[in-house]
């Protein structure tokens, strides 16, 4: 499909935070594309492998982490942003990098981080994220950070929407590289936050249902669902339980996905442009006013059901706790801290604090586990809960 005239135009980007020479250009990619490939190849994004999407440290091979839930949420992207003659290698790299900000055990790390950081400014997962990229995560000699393209760093930043107040973190990275916060990003970015939410919506679905935490029953109280799993049976009579549930699954994507098309088309009738779509001053890429009352009902369900279900907040409690635990000791004892990390260490405040908040959100899962037992001499119990 021919680009549309209000996608991203990799040829018209507005550049990068480091001027780069052309010496030794590796094959004939657009921008864009070394943007994927750079987070692709990148050390952080290998380290989703490791980190909580749902259930924390799940025993289970089937359960999704953050990187097979970023691959799905790329996936997703890329089909919506073909659909619409959007630039898919912006659409894609967004999906594979929002969420590399997050910390080790989900939003329960997270919580234990910001708690941590409260007289330092705190801690956002959204804004970690472009701190990783713009200046933690260094494979390039010239330059701190992966240099991607503006459009890819304002995407990343505002791909729920214009930022009105931004942390300290943001607040300092958009001091040095201006992403004009208070505009509406690109359509692929829009795109990608949407792609996000159907993904995480259903795949949460599959996920709860697997560990047992959700039941079909409880699930078809919603009528978009039921009306669905009534097509399923009729469709595939017969067939076992757990092939009609992947079926669901696939179908309420494929809902959602149709919808977003639809009512996206008709939001940029009469948008000529990249720049119109940041100044029309509202989301273009939205879901029907029909579906986006049922995507909140789904939602709401699933915080009851699934990420507040009473195992779950045990759970993350412990991990807040473990976090925590973390936290102070490097703190107190900075010689704790691996050696580059200690080599590095700021003497002022609030550089030091949030440095060590830095060496613990790049963390998987297990290594906080394990940095955990060779502190305290023991290993926090009771992380998985599936």
């Amino acid at each position: 499909m021919s680009r549309a005239s209000l996608a991203a135009d990799p040829a018209a980007s507005r550049g990068r935070e480091f001027v780069q020479s052309q010496d030794g250009v590796r094959g004939p990619r657009s921008e864009f594309q070394r943007d994927r490939d750079r987070i692709i190849h990148s050390i952080a994004f290998r380290r989703l492998a490791g980190k909580t999407q749902v259930f924390i440290a799940p025993d289970g091979d089937h359960f999704r982490v953050r990187l097979t839930h970023s691959l799905e949420v790329a996936q997703i992207g890329r089909v919506i942003a073909r659909a619409l003659g959007l630039d898919e290698d912006l659409t894609e790299a967004l999906c594979l990098a929002h969420d590399i900000g997050h910390p080790p055990f989900g939003h329960a790390g997270e919580d234990a981080l910001h708690a941590s950081l409260e007289r330092h400014g705190g801690f956002d997962h959204n804004e970690h994220c472009l701190r990783v990229l713009m200046r933690l995560d260094c494979p390039y000699c010239p330059h701190p950070g992966l240099n991607l393209t503006w459009e890819m760093l304002e995407g990343l930043a505002k791909h729920n929407g214009p930022v009105e107040a931004p942390g300290w973190a943001l607040s300092e990275l958009d001091a040095d590289f201006p992403l004009e916060l208070a505009q509406w990003p690109s359509l692929e970015a829009q795109v990608a936050a949407l792609a996000d939410d159907i993904a995480y919506d259903n795949h949460d679905i599959d996920d709860g249902l697997r560990a047992g935490f959700l039941q079909l029953d409880d699930l078809l109280t919603l009528d978009f669902v039921a009306d669905q799993w009534r097509e399923i049976e009729r469709r595939f009579p017969g067939q076992p339980r757990e092939a009609l549930l992947r079926e669901l699954v696939r179908g309420q994507i494929g809902l959602m996905v149709n919808d977003l098309l639809e009512t996206t088309r008709a939001n940029t009738a009469g948008i000529g442009s990249a720049q119109e779509v940041r100044m029309a001053g509202r989301a273009l890429a939205t879901f029907s006013p029909e579906m986006a009352v049922q995507e909140r009902r789904l939602k709401s369900f699933l915080y009851q059901r699934l990420y507040y279900h009473d195992e779950q907040k045990a759970t993350a409690e412990r991990a807040r706790a473990v976090i925590a635990r973390l936290y102070a000791a490097y703190h107190q004892e900075p010689a704790l801290l691996s050696a580059g990390w200690r080599e590095r260490l700021p003497e002022e405040e609030p550089a030091r604090s949030r440095h060590i908040a830095d060496f613990i959100a790049g963390m998987t899962d297990h290594y906080a586990m394990e940095r955990y037992r060779l502190i305290f001499g023991e290993v926090p119990e009771g992380l998985s809960n599936v």
